[in-house]
């Protein structure tokens, strides 16, 4: 399940190189952010993903 979230650029490897995700990687993200649901009660956390 291995898969590069990222492309690839020629530029060589530089101090300030910087990463630039795929636009489905990012929708990806944000749509899990907002499904996933965070309930706290007393000292526990119980994570739920509502989709």
């Amino acid at each position: 399940m291995a898969k590069i979230y990222s492309e690839h650029s020629n530029t060589p490897k530089k101090q300030g190189f910087k990463l630039r995700p795929k636009d489905e990687t990012i929708s990806f993200i944000l749509n899990y952010s907002k499904a996933l649901s965070v309930i706290n009660y007393k000292n526990l956390k119980f994570e739920a993903l509502q989709n």
